[in-house]
């Protein structure tokens, strides 16, 4: 490929996009840019698409789950072959739209700069490896869309997203005469049969005389129309999920349909890149039976695949139909149902999925005592946000209104909103706004305003989808705001039961960490405890009850409480643990435990050490030398009544730190446990002396997983320097 002149800033893209599609033999594709934030990719150009399936591609969250966000966040070109990988992949996107399609999603990078990324379309019968010619020309491809993009920033005219990217043709195959044309259109009224040609968006651009005496129209009545939308006994989403199949897999797929008069007609549908040939004959009733049983399921013509990355419909543009409504609402429906706490819900809504209607921003309120209170917003000023934070439901604005009434309402201009509440957008800069009232259980919990930077006509289909969003984000929050509610109190009661202050002993430094679960409400069982026993005795105490709930909190009380009392009462660590375990096994909770402790003896500078099936302990030497201490086996508490627990002595000299620590520390998925514990032995070796730093960085450790499915405990001990 040899790199564009300069000329003007679209048609540089434009001819980019068209070359690489020729050169990649893709079918379709686009051309993003990052927005000035870099929280959005927005397409500036699509080819080989129709609008009314391009428009919902045309903004995608950085933060979203799909190809094209993945590439440009890891800065590497994505391949998604055919034959359902997108869906086993992407599985929240798949419900997007179930096609057959490959795809390759690219960064464009240049001057150690990510400008955007390039997306590129193949039909369904893609292998599932992409070639080395192919990848090549892909990444050369995304090589000088991304100079292009430098060159108009450095130049004083960057290219910028607008809210509808621009829809270029693809280049015919040939060229044809007027006598060519005269000919085709005789051949085609020659035959029995009927026919039509549709374009990308589904809109008749020719059809013959007998084609639409079939169909029950005339010629001139169908031009420029669709089938479903012309035709009232096609009105049916499975005839419009035939066409959308042939777009996106560009397969011949075919459908049957029963006139009013009972006369049944077979539709087969033949795509390429410019629109779609149809042909229409007559079909006897078996057959037709058949065919629409067989077209009531759409996924029987077609293998599944998805749309990447899309969030939901873009504003403007071509509106969604009433397919692409079905498919969105249940792919926002499954993105609201991956979304966990309150937290979650709202960065979901403000961050990924209302920017992706086109909205220039949002603002997501709820219900606080008959107020409305901000929850979080995205393209408003503080200073709009905040003269309506806290207003009541009582007063005269829209987004009271849609609150109290419970009906959405939606204004194309700053007209139609002054002529409905006057002052209403005085401070507000936009355009047109959609107020969507959160409603779940039939009560009121909220508010979601949608603001764009110039007016848009909210179409039919657009305001069914918009409507049936807040119904969905209302559900969501309603759901976080209980698992909130529960989670708060399940950590109330594991905050209760572990030491809210260590004891001060002379001679000896401890400091504990305790990181709870990120994935799921319920409790963990770690636990740890300092006991001063007397002026130079203190027992340390680490252990992790087995199950994450409210029983399994309860169990670790009890266990902490019981080893406490036969601490103080002077048993040995060996003793401790025998008699903590005739406990259980005495209560059967149904539950094991798993306990390490520690006898201190700061006048001899030595440790008594036994173990319940718990992970030994990590011990740094004054010089920094970190090994694992050699622990005798134990058996868990609670199995068996007549275990009997082994200790073990050691040295304690000045400045040793003793380590103990659950396995929410070192167990990662994928991770062999004794690789994991060495990283940590190396961190705990050259870590610092101060031990709460110390502390901070070996918790680092399993802080940055987002996705912790148990929670940590660390026990730092160390005895002073003499």
């Amino acid at each position: 490929m040899v790199a564009p002149k300069e000329s003007g800033q679209s048609e540089v893209l434009d001819r980019l996009l068209s070359r690489v599609l020729r050169e990649s033999d893709a079918y379709g594709g686009g051309i993003y840019v990052l927005t000035a934030g870099g929280q959005v990719l927005s397409a500036v150009v699509l080819a080989g698409v129709p609008s009314s399936l391009a428009m919902p591609w045309a903004r995608v969250g950085m933060s979203a789950s799909g190809p094209l966000a993945e590439a440009v966040r890891e800065g590497r070109l994505v391949w998604v072959g055919a034959e359902g990988e997108l869906a086993r992949r992407y599985p929240r996107i798949g419900l997007a739209l179930p096609y057959s399609f490959a795809l390759a999603a690219a960064p464009v990078i240049s001057g150690q700069r990510t400008w955007g990324g390039l997306l590129l379309l193949w039909p369904g019968s893609h292998p599932l490896v992409i070639e080395p010619e192919r990848q090549r020309a892909i990444q050369k491809a995304s090589g000088y869309v991304g100079a292009a993009l430098r060159r108009a920033d450095e130049s004083g005219r960057p290219i910028l997203p607008t809210p509808d990217p621009r829809i270029v043709p693809v280049p015919r195959r040939r060229m044809v005469t007027q006598a060519e044309s005269l000919a085709a259109v005789d051949f085609t009224e020659r035959l029995p049969e009927g026919c039509c040609a549709l374009d990308l968006d589904g809109r008749i651009t020719f059809i013959t005389p007998t084609g639409a005496e079939l169909v029950g129209s005339t010629v001139p009545a169908l031009l420029g129309t669709r089938p479903w939308e012309a035709l009232p006994w096609l009105d049916d989403p499975v005839f419009e999920d035939r066409y959308r199949s042939a777009v996106m897999s560009r397969h011949p797929t075919s459908f049957t349909a029963r006139r009013p008069d009972d006369l049944w007609l077979s539709f087969e549908l033949y795509p390429d890149a410019g629109g779609i040939s149809v042909r229409i004959a007559r079909s006897s009733l078996a057959e037709g039976a058949a065919g629409a049983a067989a077209a009531a399921e759409p996924g029987a013509a077609a293998a599944r695949g998805s749309l990447p990355d899309a969030a939901a419909p873009a504003g403007g543009g071509a509106a969604p139909t009433r397919v692409g409504v079905l498919y969105q609402l249940a792919h926002l429906a499954a993105a609201l149902t991956e979304a966990l706490s309150v937290p979650d819900v709202i960065k979901l809504v403000v961050d990924q999925i209302a920017p992706s209607f086109g909205a220039h921003a949002v603002a997501l309120f709820a219900v606080q005592a008959d107020k409305l209170r901000l929850r979080g917003h995205h393209g408003y000023g503080a200073q709009e946000m905040k003269r309506l934070d806290g207003v009541a439901l009582s007063a005269e604005h829209p987004a009271c209104r849609a609150v109290t009434s419970g009906e959405p309402a939606f204004f194309a201009s700053r007209r139609e909103l002054h002529d409905v509440c006057p002052g209403a957008a005085d401070e507000d800069s936009n355009q047109a706004w959609a107020f969507l009232p959160l409603v779940a259980a039939g009560r009121p919990i909220g508010c979601c305003v949608l603001a764009y930077d110039r007016p848009h006509v909210f179409g039919h289909d657009e305001r069914a989808l918009l409507t049936a969003f807040g119904g969905l984000a209302a559900q969501a929050l309603d759901r976080a705001h209980l698992y909130d509610t529960k989670s708060g109190l399940a950590r109330s009661l594991q905050a209760s039961l572990l030491p809210h202050v260590l004891p001060s002993l002379t001679g000896l430094q401890a400091t504990a960490r305790y990181l709870p679960a990120t994935r799921g409400m319920d409790v963990g069982g770690d636990f740890y405890d300092l006991v001063r026993l007397d002026d130079t005795t203190a027992a340390a105490v680490i252990g992790d009850v087995q199950g994450h709930s409210v029983t399994a909190a309860a169990l670790m009380g009890q266990v902490r409480t019981a080893v406490r009392a036969h601490a103080i009462a002077g048993a040995a660590p060996g003793d401790v643990l025998a008699r903590t375990n005739r406990l259980l096994t005495d209560l059967n909770p149904g539950l094991f435990t798993s306990c390490l402790y520690v006898q201190i003896d700061l006048a001899r500078r030595r440790a008594c050490l036994a173990t319940a099936g718990h992970l030994p302990p990590l011990l740094r030497h004054p010089g920094g030398r970190t090994e694992s201490v050699a622990m005798p086996p134990g058996l868990l508490l609670g199995i068996d009544p007549s275990a009997q627990y082994e200790a073990i002595d050691i040295e304690l000299p000045p400045d040793t730190v003793l380590a103990l620590f659950t396995d929410g520390l070192v167990e990662r998925p994928g991770t062999d446990i004794e690789d994991a514990t060495a990283d940590l032995a190396a961190v705990l070796s050259e870590g610092t002396h101060n031990l709460d730093a110390l502390a901070d960085a070996l918790t680092r450790r399993a802080r940055p997983s987002p996705d912790r499915r148990d929670d940590t405990a660390l026990f730092l001990l160390r005895l002073a320097s003499a």
